[in-house]
C-alpha cells in the first residue's frame, strides 16, 4: 500500500508492504526498519532504525487527512493521502473548481483505452482514460467540463498509482 505523507509542506512516498517476516516500509524509496506500537489513543510509539519516537496525533476538525502531530516536543502539520481514495484523487485535481486539473491513476494497471484525445471537449464526469487492474477495467472520469489539453499515457502503458494519466483544462 502506498500512501503520500506530507510534513511540513515536504511531500515523501510512504510505501507498507505486508511481507513473511512482517511490515517492510520503504520512504522515499529507502527501505526503513520500522517497529510500531499505538501506545495510546492517538500516541504512535515508533523505532526507526533503532532510535524510538513517541508520536502525538491531533485530529482537526476539518477532515480526517490532515492533523498536527508532536515529535520530541515539536509540531508539525501533517497529511496523509491514499491515492486509491476518491478524497484524495479529488484534493490532487483540486475538485471541480477552476484551472487545470490532473486525472490520476487510483491504482497501478495498464492503460488499455484513451476515450477522449487531446484536444476533445469533455463534460464533468464523463470518460477520458481506461485503466485495467487485476482483470477489472476502471473508466478514468474528467472532474470538469473543459478540454483535454494533455493526455500524458499511451495504451498499453503500464502506470503507477497517483500516476498522471491526463490533464482537462
Amino acid at each position: 500500500m502506498t500512501y503520500e505523507v506530507t510534513i511540513d509542506g515536504k511531500l515523501h512516498r510512504v510505501e507498507l508492504t505486508r511481507g513473511r517476516d512482517g511490515l517492510a516500509v520503504t520512504i522515499d524509496g529507502k527501505p526503513v526498519a520500522v517497529d510500531a506500537v499505538l501506545a495510546e489513543r492517538d500516541v504512535l510509539s515508533l523505532l526507526v532504525d533503532g532510535r524510538s519516537y513517541d508520536i502525538k496525533r491531533e485530529q482537526t476538525a476539518s477532515d480526517d487527512a490532515h492533523m498536527h502531530i508532536i515529535v520530541r516536543g515539536i509540531s508539525f502539520t501533517a497529511e496523509v493521502r491514499d491515492p486509491r481514495s476518491y478524497r484524495s484523487r479529488q484534493a490532487a485535481t483540486g475538485g471541480a473548481a477552476s484551472g487545470p486539473k490532473k486525472l490520476v491513476s487510483p491504482m497501478p494497471g495498464k492503460v488499455v483505452r484513451i476515450l477522449a484525445p487531446a484536444g476533445t471537449h469533455v463534460e464533468a464526469g464523463q470518460g477520458v482514460v481506461v485503466v485495467e487492474a487485476m482483470k477489472m477495467q476502471n473508466e478514468i472520469k474528467s472532474p470538469k467540463a473543459g478540454v483535454v489539453q494533455r493526455i500524458a499515457v499511451a495504451e498499453g502503458a503500464a502506470v503507477e498509482s497517483g500516476a498522471i494519466l491526463a490533464i482537462v483544462e
